[in-house]
């Protein structure tokens, strides 16, 4: 009897659980949802950075449940201000309550990484010629469609071209050497 109970006890709770869980299901952002609050974290640290850099999209992935929203810096950055361009995203991401959880120190491609309080990962990574690739990846959502990001860019790109070219845009400060 008292074995019986407890397994009845227990089949009620994982029930309940599962109850619980699908609450939880129903009330996440779908991926679109997701995608457009990606999108806002995107916009306001491009807008944060002074003197400002044009940028590109980047292609949009889905996969089960998440989306990764990209954007490319046309902006040449040297070698001598990369350590200053990832200093301003930095404190513009902790200003923002974004927790800090790695950074690449590497001197040619340097990289820092957050992740919010509602579980976005944010990237910032530097590659060649001192191209920088923001990525934000979202938690898991509710599956649905996910269209183009509506932030405009404010680097044109031939829309014939297949890949994303290197940074092609002087900044009087950005692409500044010690030279």
């Amino acid at each position: 009897m008292m074995l019986h109970l407890r397994t009845l006890a227990l089949a009620l709770a994982a029930g309940m659980m599962s109850m619980g869980c699908a609450k939880q299901e129903e009330s996440r952002l779908d991926m679109q949802a997701a995608a457009v609050r990606s999108d806002a974290i995107l916009d306001a640290v491009l807008q944060g950075i002074h003197p400002e850099v044009r940028w590109a999209h980047g292609f949009t992935s889905t996969g089960m449940c998440e989306v990764t929203r990209r954007r490319v810096v046309m902006t040449n950055i040297s070698a001598e201000r990369r350590g200053s361009f990832l200093g301003v995203v930095d404190r513009f991401w902790r200003k923002s309550g974004y927790e800090m959880t790695a950074v690449n120190n590497s001197v040619e491609f340097p990289a820092i990484y957050a992740r919010t309080i509602d579980g976005y990962r944010l990237s910032l990574r530097i590659g060649g010629k001192g191209q920088a690739f923001f990525q934000v990846d979202t938690p898991c959502a509710r599956k649905s469609e996910v269209a183009r990001s509506t932030s405009p860019a404010t680097a044109f790109l031939d829309p014939s071209a297949e890949l994303i070219p290197r940074p092609n845009i002087h900044s009087d400060f950005w692409s500044a050497s010690g030279s």
